[in-house]
C-alpha cells in the first residue's frame, strides 16, 4: 500500500491512529511537526513565538514537497492548518491517500483543554476558538480528503478499520473467461463433464482428461498409495506424464541469520506511567502516554531495533514480562520500574536473573524529590540508571543498550 495521510484539527487523534496505524500495516510513522521541529531545533510553540504563523506555514508547504520526493509507503500524519493552502492540498493529494479525521468541536476540546502546548488555543476562550477555526477549516479539510472518517465516540480498533477498508487499492478487474478462438475451445472442453482446468502452461489441446475415466484410472491409484503423490511437468501430454515420487522427510533447517537484523529491545513501565500527562503535570510533563509510545517507535526505526513496550500496574506481571524475557530472545531492557524502584526486590530479583544490558529509567529527577525516592533498590541489578531527562532519557536508555551490544564504551 502507498502513503495514508491524516489530516485533521487539532485533537482529532491524528498522532495516536498514525502510531497505531503503522504497527498494524508495518509501515514507518512520520509526523511534519516533528519533521519540522527536528530541522528548526526548536518546539512549535517556539517557532510561533519567535518566527510567527506565516513562518511555520511555509515550513509545513516545504516539509510536504520534501515527502514527496522521499516517502514511500509511509503513514504520515500533518498539521491541523497544512490543508488551509491550496498548494498543499495539492501536494497531498499527490503523496498519498488522504484521511480526514473528523471531530465534533466540543470532543476536540476536551481533548486539548489542559494542552498549554497548543499556540492557537491561547485565549480566552478555547472552545469558541475551536468552532471558529473549525468552521473556517471544513471546507479545506474535506477538499483535500479522499476518505473522511467521524473519530466521535469511536475506539481506536473501529476508527483503523475504516482507515483500512477505505484506503485498500480495489480489487483487479476481472478478466473475460473467453475469447477469440482459444476461448472457444476452452470453453467447449470446459463443457465437458469432470473437467479440471489444465495446470499453468499446458497447451488447450494437451489438457488433462477428466478423473475417473479410463484414461485416467492408474492416477488416484497412485495417489492412493501411502507416501506417493503426483507431479505433472507443465507442457507434457496425459499419457506423457511423469513418474510416481516419493516424498523425502528432511529435517528443518533455520535459515542462516542475515547481517544488519534488527536488535530486540523490550521497554517496561510500572505503575501510573500509563497516566502520563494526566498525573502531576508539573513534575512529569503534558506528554501523554501515546506519545511515549510514538518517539520510541520512531526510535525503533532509525537504529533498526525491534522494540516491545509493555506497561503494568502489577508487580507480578512485570516480573512475569521479565522472566519471559529470558525465553524470547530480548537483547536489552529498558525499565522505569515507577514506585516499585524504592522498595521492590522482587523486580530487582527477576532483573538480575536476566543477563543483558539493562538501564532503568525516570524522567524526573529522583534526587531531587522526596527523599524516599532517593533510594532505588532496582538500581544495582542494572548496568546503568537515568534520571531528570524527561522522555529523552528512554531514547538514551536505547542507545546505551546499542552500544554497550556492539562491546563499545
Amino acid at each position: 500500500m502507498g502513503n495514508v495521510i491524516l489530516i485533521g484539527f487539532m485533537g482529532c487523534g491524528k498522532s495516536s491512529v498514525a502510531l497505531k496505524l503503522s504497527y498494524r500495516m508495518k509501515q514507518p510513522m512520520t509526523d511534519t511537526d516533528r519533521l519540522i521541529e527536528k530541522k528548526q531545533g526548536k518546539t512549535i510553540k517556539e517557532i510561533f513565538e519567535q518566527d510567527g504563523e506565516e513562518a511555520f506555514r511555509s515550513m509545513e508547504t516545504e516539509a510536504l514537497r520534501s515527502l514527496k520526493e522521499t516517502a514511500k509507503s509511509q503513514i504520515i500524519s500533518v498539521g491541523g492548518g497544512t490543508p488551509m493552502k491550496e498548494e498543499n492540498r495539492a501536494l497531498l493529494k499527490e503523496i498519498g491517500k488522504v484521511v480526514y479525521l473528523r471531530a465534533k468541536p466540543e470532543t476536540l476540546y476536551e481533548r486539548v483543554k489542559a494542552d498549554t502546548n497548543r499556540p492557537l488555543l491561547q485565549c480566552d476562550d478555547p472552545l469558541l476558538k475551536i468552532r471558529t477555526l473549525l468552521e473556517e477549516r471544513k471546507e479545506a479539510y474535506e477538499a483535500a480528503a479522499d476518505l473522511i472518517v467521524d473519530v466521535d465516540d469511536k475506539n481506536f480498533g473501529q476508527i483503523l478499520y475504516e482507515i483500512e477498508k477505505g484506503t485498500r487499492p480495489a480489487p483487479r478487474a476481472a478478466r473475460p473467461r473467453f475469447e477469440g478462438k482459444e476461448g472457444e475451445l476452452r470453453a467447449a472442453f470446459e463443457g465437458r463433464e469432470g473437467y479440471k482446468r489444465p495446470p499453468f502452461g499446458l497447451k488447450e489441446g494437451e489438457a488433462h482428461q477428466p478423473f475417473g475415466t479410463k484414461e485416467t484410472d492408474a492416477r488416484p491409484a497412485y495417489g492412493r498409495r501411502e507416501g506417493y503423490g503426483f507431479h505433472f511437468k507443465p507442457g507434457i501430454r496425459e499419457g506423457e506424464a511423469g513418474q510416481p515420487f516419493k516424498r523425502e522427510e528432511r529435517p528443518y533447517k533455520a535459515p542462516a541469520q542475515t547481517k544488519g537484523r534488527l536488535k530486540k529491545l523490550l521497554v517496561i513501565n510500572g505503575p501510573n506511567l500509563n497516566f502520563l500527562g494526566i498525573r502531576e503535570k508539573s513534575v512529569y510533563g503534558t506528554r501523554d502516554y501515546n506519545y511515549l509510545l510514538d518517539i520510541i517507535a520512531r526510535k525503533g526505526i532509525a537504529c533498526r531495533a525491534s522494540i516491545d513496550v509493555f506497561q503494568s500496574n502489577h508487580e507480578g506481571a512485570i516480573i512475569d514480562r521479565i522472566q519471559a524475557a529470558y525465553f524470547d530472545g530480548t537483547e536489552g531492557i529498558v525499565i522505569n520500574p515507577g514506585a516499585y524502584t524504592h522498595y521492590s526486590y522482587a523486580i530487582r530479583d527477576a532483573l538480575a536473573s536476566i543477563t543483558v544490558p539493562k538501564v532503568e529509567v525516570h524522567i524526573s529527577n529522583i534526587m531531587e524529590r522526596e527523599e524516599f525516592r532517593h533510594v532505588s533498590v532496582t538500581a544495582p541489578a542494572c548496568d546503568r540508571q537515568i534520571y531528570g531527562h524527561g522522555l529523552d532519557g528512554y531514547l538514551e536508555a536505547i542507545d546505551f543498550i546499542l552500544v554497550n551490544d556492539k562491546g563499545q564504551e
